[in-house]
């Protein structure tokens, strides 16, 4: 028999903190159940035609008039597609102000650097464990697979269960295009099972990757920072103005004398961004003053002379205190970078975000930017085992994703230093200067892993020749000494080559992938297994399986 009981746009629900789209969306709803009516046979109210909604309340979902944390109504289900709004975004967008008094009010809910969406997550998890809701499903950014974003799905999976979710969907935001998460959650998987991205499986876990068996549960989020890693990656310097120079300024200010009797090297250096790994070296230089007084800093007259003219106007009316004091620093000059690369010969530098997760060596005197991260270390072995597949596969897993190209982002704290080396070759075995053996440069550890770190020397050592050499074909270019020893030579394409020279990036070079470069890599891959212990390794192994073992060999780490 059929129940009596009447569903309708009463039992719709909503917060808007605009008072116009408040209205808009109780009009909307009501228009839609006039539709409705109409194409199933069924009455229209016609006195009045459109009734108050007062379950759609005008105000803000996170923070009353008084200060404290909104309460949310009862209800069976939240859904809802919550502002996307970055961490940076959001001083400028709500002001500081407010984002200040939402931080506070939520510290230890919801991570301080975490995007405004995940505030409704937090707020949806305990609508649910508070019986006030049955079952939430939001919309977010990709983001919110990973770094402080994540958070709140930790806590989610920790108490709830997520059921349902797409991790990675285009979506159009204000006419841009975004990547998106839309996830689904309740205190119980119901009887339809759990599905990710359209496919059954047994687990969804907090970084929106599936376990389809939960005997063999591969969660990554579960992995942990260690400390033998520690103090050996670093995001480059935020520079916070225009501090940099063409390369042919640069050399010209180098061979002027200063009042102080100092070289103008010790201020103006070679910088590197992200470009420069992945495309052609773009011969940008750098005014880094570190932390020196003003009157310091004055005493390099040309270079100070810039920063006066192009740096300080940008600076004075900016919102942080350094920034503005300061105006002749980096906004974040990174000493600590700078002094775990001073000694060093050389140094890796990758791009933080980047369709591929390549590594490059560059001099270390090069300020890297903030849009990539430096490994202070020298030797060929610690190259190699950061451009193994194990690192690369690993360095996937725990990364975030940025932009519409869905590139993944690399980082100290996720990637680096939660990846589990081999035993004996770990960043803290490999701290100090490298040892010259021929060709290669060695770390300096024991003497009974020193066997395993040649035989990956030997194969990075051979991957990095082969790639210069398509890089920067000795018949194509000319290699020119600078003008300070033991800065970069530079690289100057012959005429009748410049434009050919001009698509030898890195970027092509692992776009394309020839048989040569994948060959090189699996010697590679095969030595970094053999310091792994993995007699049993072949190129046909799993990612899955690969994962399961770095993943197993942190956690033993971790708790050491």
């Amino acid at each position: 028999r059929q129940i009596g009981i009447e569903a309708g746009p009463a039992n719709i629900l909503g917060l808007e903190i605009n008072e116009y789209a408040a209205e808009l969306a109780r009009v909307t709803v009501w228009i839609g159940d006039i539709q409705w009516s109409q194409r199933n046979g069924q009455p229209i109210a016609r006195n009045p035609i459109l009734r108050t909604l007062d379950g759609i309340q005008h105000r803000d979902a996170l923070i009353t008039a008084d200060g404290s944390e909104a309460e949310w109504l009862a209800a069976d289900v939240i859904v809802g597609n919550p502002p996307f709004l970055g961490d940076r975004k959001m001083i400028r967008e709500l002001g500081e102000d407010y984002t200040r008094r939402l931080r506070k009010l939520y510290a230890g809910k919801v991570p301080g650097g975490a995007d405004l969406v995940c505030y409704w997550f937090h707020k949806a998890r305990e609508q649910i464990l508070a019986g006030q809701a049955q079952r939430a499903g939001l919309v977010s950014t990709n983001s919110i697979r990973g770094g402080a974003n994540r958070k709140v799905l930790d806590a989610i999976v920790e108490d709830l269960a997520i059921f349902n979710a797409w991790g990675d969907e285009d979506w159009i935001n204000d006419g841009a295009a975004v990547r998106v998460s839309l996830v689904a959650f309740a205190a119980a998987v119901p009887e339809s099972g759990t599905w990710l991205n359209g496919q059954q499986v047994g687990r969804i876990n907090a970084d929106l990757t599936a376990t389809v068996d939960a005997a063999k549960q591969l969660d990554l989020t579960k992995a942990m920072r260690l400390s033998e890693n520690e103090g050996a990656s670093f995001i480059g310097t935020q520079k916070n103005g225009p501090f940099d120079i063409p390369g042919n300024t640069a050399r010209a200010w180098l061979s002027l004398p200063n009042p102080n009797g100092r070289p103008s090297s010790d201020v103006v250096r070679p910088w590197a961004n992200g470009m420069d790994i992945t495309r052609r070296p773009s011969d940008t230089w750098v005014i880094d003053f570190d932390k020196m007084s003003e009157e310091d800093a004055s005493l390099y007259e040309k270079p100070f002379e810039h920063v006066v003219e192009q740096v300080k106007p940008t600076r004075l009316h900016l919102r942080r205190d350094w920034h503005r004091t300061h105006w002749w620093c980096h906004g974040d000059p990174r000493p600590a970078m700078k002094r775990n690369l001073q000694d060093l010969p050389r140094c890796i530098l990758s791009p933080r975000v980047s369709k591929h997760r390549v590594f490059s060596w560059f001099a270390s005197v090069t300020v890297p930017d903030s849009a990539v991260v430096a490994i202070a270390r020298a030797d060929d072995t610690t190259f190699g085992i950061l451009h193994s597949r194990f690192h690369e596969l690993w360095s996937l897993g725990l990364c975030t994703f940025l932009g519409v190209g869905n590139d993944p982002r690399y980082t100290p704290s996720s990637t680096f230093e939660t990846f589990p080396f081999p035993a004996g070759l770990t960043p803290a075995d490999t701290k100090g200067l490298p040892m010259a053996e021929g060709e290669l440069l060695l770390p300096p550890v024991e003497a009974g892993r020193l066997p395993a770190a040649v035989k990956i020397a030997k194969a990075a050592q051979r991957l990095a020749s082969l790639r210069e050499n398509w890089l920067n074909p000795a018949e194509w270019v000319d290699r020119v000494p600078d003008v300070i020893a033991g800065y970069p030579e530079r690289i100057i394409a012959k005429p009748e080559y410049a434009a050919e020279l001009k698509k030898r990036t890195l970027t092509n070079l692992y776009n394309a992938r020839p048989a040569w470069l994948d060959n090189a890599h699996k010697v590679l891959d095969k030595a970094v297994a053999d310091a792994y212990g993995w007699t049993d390794y072949t190129p046909e192994m799993s990612d899955e399986d690969i994962l399961h073992r770095l993943l197993a060999l942190n956690l033993e780490r971790s708790k050491q």
